[in-house]
């Protein structure tokens, strides 16, 4: 598949409307939240595709509130889901018959792998190079230092955040054509579904740490809670706060209200030498 970023556009979605995803997706980690992280910020970035492709208000609300559920990626990589998902709506517009589900199944299929490349190139080693040169210069007084930093890690990071923005419409519009012809949509779905399964679970084993330090027996024979617990099923512990979590959000429990709820059990735990760190 051959890919230009300066190719026609025969469907709805302009390059300038992909220009204009790609400027609104750099502060994206400015409206960050813990109840679902960059979900205002994706949205608000994809909006200018969004209100083009849905003239009618209920579908241009029922098109953010696809949007607006959980939703978290390293910044600098951002564009690449956007992009294919800017190409997946374009195809729900003009075909009735899409199943919109797919849309949050691909989303979350690449936001734990996309998100793990991105934080090992940007954060692990193109901010470390960047440093390195930075401050070998700034220690020597040199005022090059600090703008050597900017631009190392800056230029590439808005080259690739530009970039992606076209490779993942392309990569999306493309898809979806093939896939809707061979009939494969139905699996790529399933296997969007578990991918994204598994990458929730992931983060809320790698995101949830729950530790009972109470001690039963005595002397050298004794041994805490956690311990017993991993011995029976590791990270039991874990999935009993995500299962309380998910009950109570089932219940339509206020999520502030869980995190109020959560950080209260949390203090009173190591208060009272239950839990610790």
């Amino acid at each position: 598949m051959s890919f230009n970023i300066h190719a026609d556009y025969d469907k709805k979605i302009t390059k300038r409307d992909l220009i204009r995803v790609f400027w609104k997706s750099i502060p994206l980690e400015h409206a960050w939240n813990y109840e679902r992280m960059d979900n205002v910020s994706f949205t608000y970035a994809l909006l200018p595709v969004l209100q083009k492709l849905y003239p009618k208000k209920e579908d241009l609300s029922n098109a953010m509130k696809r949007h607006l559920e959980v939703y978290n990626i390293t910044p600098y990589i951002s564009t690449l889901p956007l992009g294919i998902a800017a190409a997946m709506e374009e195809a729900n517009a003009e075909d009735p018959e899409f199943d919109t589900s797919s849309i949050s199944n691909v989303k979350m299929a690449l936001m734990g792998p996309l998100s793990g490349i991105g934080d090992a190139f940007f954060w692990g080693t193109l901010r470390i190079i960047a440093t390195g040169i930075g401050c070998a210069l700034a220690l020597k007084g040199n005022i090059l230092g600090p703008i050597l930093f900017f631009l190392i890690f800056n230029i590439p990071h808005y080259i690739i955040r530009y970039v992606s923005t076209f490779l993942g419409y392309r990569l999306g519009s493309t898809a979806m054509s093939e896939i809707g012809q061979s009939g494969l949509m139905q699996k790529v779905m399933q296997a969007a579904s578990i991918v994204g399964i598994m990458v929730v679970g992931a983060m809320t084993m790698d995101m949830v740490h729950v530790n009972f330090i109470t001690k039963l027996g005595a002397g050298e024979s004794a041994a805490t809670v956690q311990s017993l617990l991993d011995g029976i099923f590791p990270g039991l512990a874990t999935l009993a706060v995500f299962g309380i979590t998910y009950w109570m959000l089932k219940k339509k429990f206020n999520p502030l209200l869980i995190m109020l709820i959560s950080l209260a059990v949390g203090i009173a735990g190591a208060y009272f030498g239950i839990l610790g760190a």
